[in-house]
């Protein structure tokens, strides 16, 4: 919703410059932001190679305006805005926890479960106009006797009847099963309420120092999604300043790490993500893969032609090679193996492939 902290934080964790202001809907175009995923093994990867350079993995912020009840009907700024996510692998919700009467609510005054209610509704208002807008066009096609149509109607339909009892929840498609087709349309539509929710609880300074956790009713609400608890005005302060002065920062607050690692790890956590890494003289870099990846898919990750002409990989995991001390003494050791097609990567895997 508006003045929840959601600039104020994506400010802090992409050290982008954005407006933000105590007055509902601040940002009207969407603040776009890369960020370095934090990764200690990386550089002691490359300080073993000697790589000329290192090239960490990035996840994409989109900080978007705030929705309102009626967004749908144009209150506020309306839903158009909500467009712009539909590419989006995951919605990050920022949720105000805090009480600060110097900083407006626009409904006066800050309700967790009212607050993800008012989103939730709007996210399932702007699906079922995305669900409409496609159903017309599917039934154009099925009077034409296109394959296929009538499968994609039937599914529709059923989307559609979900929506409007708002039968559809965070991440899941009631009713619809395993139906490949179902997810296929779906992530076609990019529609929001399929896509897994992570809630950023925006806390005050004291909360976050007392370990505050959402309580039975929230934790009700949110029904198992993954959440983190942060103070938007902590990272903006750990923001400015360096390594050491942020270590000494997070320790004096008794917090044993920043908002940006503990959303990027729930991030991981949440969309089934690992990274592995490949090292050498010219650069050290880390790559995004699904858990559960085989090798020629975890090459598809640097290039299409290292899953397509793949013939094997030599592997060994971050952990070995950083207790052999190079690539040349973990040969030596007989450490590195040799590994087909059918090798399921593992988190942390240097790799070499053989293409």
């Amino acid at each position: 919703m508006p003045n929840v902290g959601k600039s104020t934080l994506f400010k802090a964790l992409t050290r982008q410059k954005v407006e933000i202001a105590n007055y509902p809907f601040a940002t009207i175009d969407p603040n776009i932001g890369i960020v370095e995923v934090p990764d200690e093994r990386l550089f002691k990867l490359a300080s073993l190679s000697k790589s000329k350079k290192i090239i960490p993995a990035v996840v994409e912020f989109m900080d978007i305006a705030g929705l309102v009840k009626g967004a749908a009907e144009g209150e506020g700024l309306g839903n158009k805005f909500l467009s712009h996510i539909k590419e989006a692998d995951t919605i990050t919700e920022v949720v105000r926890v805090f009480d600060d009467p110097e900083i407006i609510h626009v409904a006066d005054k800050p309700d967790p479960v009212s607050d993800i209610e008012v989103v939730e509704y709007e996210l399932a208002l702007k699906d079922l106009e995305t669900v409409l807008k496609r159903l017309d066009g599917a039934k154009s096609e099925l009077k034409s006797n296109k394959k296929g149509a009538a499968d994609e109607v039937a599914i529709l339909e059923k989307i559609k009847t979900d929506l409007e009892k708002g039968g559809l929840t965070p991440g899941t498609i009631k009713d619809l099963g395993e139906n490949e087709l179902a997810d296929k349309i779906c992530r076609n539509l990019g529609l929001l309420t399929t896509k897994p929710i992570i809630y950023v609880f925006n806390a005050s300074e004291e909360q976050i120092g007392n370990n505050w956790e959402p309580d039975e009713k929230l934790k009700t609400k949110i029904n198992n999604s993954s959440f983190v608890s942060i103070s938007a005005k902590i990272e903006s302060e750990l923001a400015d300043l360096g390594d050491g002065e942020k270590k000494e920062y997070l320790n004096a607050l008794r917090i044993k790490e920043g908002g940006l690692e503990q959303l990027i790890k729930t991030g991981y956590k949440t969309l089934g993500l690992m990274t592995f890494f490949t090292t050498g003289e010219d650069e050290t870099r880390a790559w995004t893969i699904p858990i559960g990846s085989l090798a020629p898919r975890a090459g598809r990750a640097i290039h299409s032609d290292f899953e397509e002409k793949f013939i094997r990989a030599e592997i060994i995991n971050y952990e070995k090679l950083v207790q052999a001390g190079s690539l040349l003494k973990a040969r030596e050791l007989g450490w590195l193996r040799t590994e087909g097609r059918d090798y399921e990567v593992k988190d942390g895997d240097v790799i070499e492939f053989k293409i």
